[in-house]
């Protein structure tokens, strides 16, 4: 039996056309379903996208997330930082290499890593000897975090970056495509059926530099390479392939690719769209009680999510609301649970109070429905349905 509820109105939904199921279909009507020419094609158009040398597909976010770290080196003993307010898997792909994970905190207006926070943090962790080799900043919402500031931290204090921008394909910041990885080594893209455009289950890596690319597409497939030219032992024969790695089939399908292709080409509409529905949120819930996200400045966001605000002084009514709107059908979610809050990491020492920002953010913050098919009369419907219950 399937447990989910079905909303009237869910936070997030994919947008499949006749040109996506074309495409997919035509897939399954050639040879090859799976390694074949449109992960390629997939790949380099990605890159293209958002003017990045490589870009290194997969079957998940969470897969690249995790051989991104690999193949910056992270190992027992090493140490990866990021953000509280994240889906678990920005602080799992460091368990996954055998780290030690710890967080940032944020600032409550924008969900996003706080710099000065960070700054202090690296300046304690220096005198510790604790300072992360990976950094994970997470774009939440699909708005970038400050990069620029993030990349001088990093050549000060000697740590990699990478961005989990599971959120934000499609975003810009200071007037260039995320991912185009200037200010860092590697960004993660998602491509789940909720995010800004979807392969069903898959992943992106990008990065600029050529060794890094080709240890991720060796994690990915098992830790083998078919290049005679890097084999280490076996002879130089046109049908040998050496493990050279302990890798992972974390490879994404042709179907895949065929349908993130599709949608790529509507990229720049869909975000246009995600962005004129923040703009009439704001516009309705001028001048009431409830907040929205902080846009900082140089930022075009993707809008994956709207998250949307109570003040401090409503937050015993959250329960009450957020349940009164599921109740009527609107799908609300909490985006996030501080992941320091779940009990794998307290079973690891953390613990309430370590990371306040955070944790007053999840008290205070959900996300209300925005996907490109949602009309304005539903948008009406959530802010006065909202309103009401918060003044019941």
């Amino acid at each position: 039996m399937n447990s989910k509820k079905s909303f009237f109105i869910p936070y997030s939904k994919q947008l499949i056309n006749e040109n996506d199921i074309e495409a997919v279909v035509n897939v399954l009507k050639s040879e090859l379903i799976t390694q074949g020419p449109l992960i390629n094609s997939f790949e380099d158009s990605v890159a293209k996208k958002v003017n990045a040398k490589y870009a290194i597909s997969t079957n998940s976010a969470t897969s690249s997330l995790h051989i991104a770290c690999l193949a910056l080196g992270l190992r027992k003993g090493d140490y990866l930082w990021t953000s509280p307010i994240t889906f678990v898997a920005s602080a799992n792909c460091g368990r996954y290499c055998g780290a030690e994970v710890d967080f940032v905190d944020i600032d409550e207006t924008t969900g996003l890593m706080s710099i000065e926070k960070l700054e202090n943090k690296l300046i304690s962790a220096e005198k510790n000897g604790t300072l992360p080799k990976i950094l994970i900043p997470v774009h939440l919402t699909g708005a970038s975090c400050n990069m620029k500031e993030i990349s001088r931290l990093s050549k000060k204090y000697n740590f990699h970056i990478i961005e989990d921008a599971s959120h934000a394909i499609g975003g810009q910041y200071k007037n260039e495509p995320v991912g185009n990885c200037r200010y860092s080594d590697i960004t993660i893209f998602s491509f789940h059926p909720v995010k800004i455009i979807t392969t069903g289950e898959g992943g992106v890596a990008t990065t600029n530099d050529v060794k890094i690319s080709e240890r991720i597409k060796e994690l990915r497939n098992h830790g083998i390479t078919k290049n005679s030219e890097k084999f280490q032992i076996l002879s130089k024969k046109s049908w040998v392939y050496e493990q050279q790695n302990l890798g992972f089939n974390y490879r994404m399908t042709d179907i895949s690719a065929a349908l993130g292709l599709s949608q790529l080409n509507r990229l720049e509409e869909i975000v246009i769209e995600r962005n004129r529905q923040h703009i009439y949120y704001k516009k309705i819930f001028f001048n009431t009680s409830i907040k929205l996200l902080e846009l900082p400045k140089d930022i075009y966001s993707s809008f994956h999510l709207q998250v949307v605000q109570l003040q401090n002084k409503d937050i015993e009514k959250y329960e009450q609301i957020f349940n009164g709107l599921r109740e009527i059908g609107i799908g609300v979610q909490l985006h996030y649970i501080p992941v320091h809050l779940q009990p794998y990491y307290q079973d690891l020492g953390f613990k309430e109070g370590m990371f306040p920002a955070s944790e007053n953010y999840s008290k205070k913050s959900f996300s209300i429905p925005l996907f490109p098919s949602l009309k304005e009369s539903e948008q009406n419907f959530i802010k006065e349905s909202l309103l009401k219950l918060l003044d019941d």
